[in-house]
């Protein structure tokens, strides 16, 4: 492992239903330095795959890429029932018609629930263009209550870091955590900032959202665990302090994808014989609030060597080096009073006394007065000798 390897940070995150352990590494630069970023890049429209095969869409591949640290809690379902392989007309009320003409504008679209046939047919909504692929169509504008009992869901976090350049590991559990301390406690940032379970309504309201709006679009919520350790005092004392942020406040406003969400569907098939069996599926369109949990780790720690080359360079950049090195010269070292003769010249006190009265001299002797000629305009000096 090389020195550069600044901190190691494992991270265990619980929810009332399903554990998620992932394991976190960074580089850093200095002094035992971990930053964490996690990127990733959602859609929430259902394309279609086009062949020969049965018509595939996102929801035959997408997986619930959790990455490092990351889980999920949803908390709205819209649940289409039933679909299977076919031709039926679209849901959405941007594919109505009255003849077939008016759905050739949609012909090699790719965003519906299908792929567009350019017929116009009758439906309980009235006309609508016509597609082939999972039928019947989903619809993802009906109104579903969220599920407001995840308000009250609480998170358990595990976590530890290490700074291999200090041989240091740290928990978030202190030293005094019992068994009936942490069945009881919730974080407080005042009371309880110690304790590792954390409710998910406190969470959002941390970050000034309102869980019934949240509840409704999802978001990304980032749950920051910082560690900044000063390891010359006990390793007790280095202790995680957690703050809480939304990551995607910047599309809050936005017209086209808003919060957060992923479909995912159940297939089977019936039993109307080997031959004659039919694919069905149901399909599911969750919104979720999707927690990061987002480590960084310093830690310092008390060095002989560094100290002094930084000593030496500040001393060095303002000009008190040759001071440093004049007065150990002249005042510490043997051959101090040679190093006096070379740099200092003494003089006594009638070599002074000459050298005043010589100065004097010359500044009475010499004293220019400026005339001006009356006929040609011209500037001359002249010197009057004074004895």
């Amino acid at each position: 492992m090389q020195n550069r390897l600044a901190a190691v940070s494992h991270v265990d995150t619980r929810t009332h239903t399903q554990p998620i352990s992932q394991d976190v590494f960074a580089m850093g630069l200095y002094y035992g330095l971990l930053h964490l970023r996690d990127n990733q890049v959602c859609g929430g429209e259902e394309l279609v795959c086009w062949n020969h095969q049965p018509r595939r869409t996102t929801a035959h591949h997408h997986l619930l890429r959790l990455g490092a640290a990351v889980f999920c809690i949803i908390t709205k379902l819209i649940v289409t029932e039933e679909q299977f392989q076919g031709f039926c007309p679209e849901s959405d009320v941007k594919y109505e018609c009255e003849t077939d003409e008016d759905c050739d504008k949609h012909l090699g679209s790719f965003l519906g629930n299908g792929i567009i046939t350019g017929a116009c047919v009758n439906s309980s909504e009235g006309g609508r263009c016509e597609m082939e692929g999972w039928c019947p169509a989903e619809n993802d504008k009906v109104i579903m209550q969220p599920m407001m009992e995840v308000e009250n869901f609480t998170i358990f976090i595990k976590n530890s870091i290490r700074f291999p350049m200090f041989n240091v590991t740290r928990g978030n559990f202190p030293s005094s955590l019992n068994t009936t301390y942490i069945r009881s406690c919730t974080y407080d940032p005042e009371h309880n900032r110690h304790c590792p379970i954390f409710k998910v309504g406190d969470v959002l309201r941390y970050t000034g959202q309102n869980f019934s709006t949240i509840a409704q679009t999802g978001g990304e919520i980032g749950i920051n665990i910082e560690w900044e350790c000063n390891l010359d005092e006990s390793e007790e004392r280095c202790e995680p302090h957690y703050s809480f942020t939304r990551l995607d406040a910047v599309f809050q406003k936005n017209a086209i994808s808003q919060g957060y969400n992923f479909r995912f569907a159940k297939y089977y098939k019936t039993e109307n014989g080997i031959e004659n069996r039919t694919d069905f599926r149901t399909l599911h369109k969750a919104y979720a609030i999707r927690f990061d949990i987002l480590v960084t780790g310093l830690a310092g720690k008390f060095n002989t060597v560094p100290t002094l080359i930084n000593l030496v360079a500040a001393f060095t950049s303002v000009g008190l080096g040759t001071v440093l090195c004049d007065i150990i010269l002249l005042n510490f070292l043997k051959g101090a009073d040679q190093y006096k003769a070379k740099k200092f010249e003494e003089v006594s006190e009638s070599q002074i006394q000459i050298l005043l009265s010589r100065e004097s001299c010359s500044q009475l002797s010499n004293k220019a007065e400026e005339k001006i000629s009356d006929d040609s305009g011209a500037v001359s000096l002249y010197l009057d000798q004074q004895l």
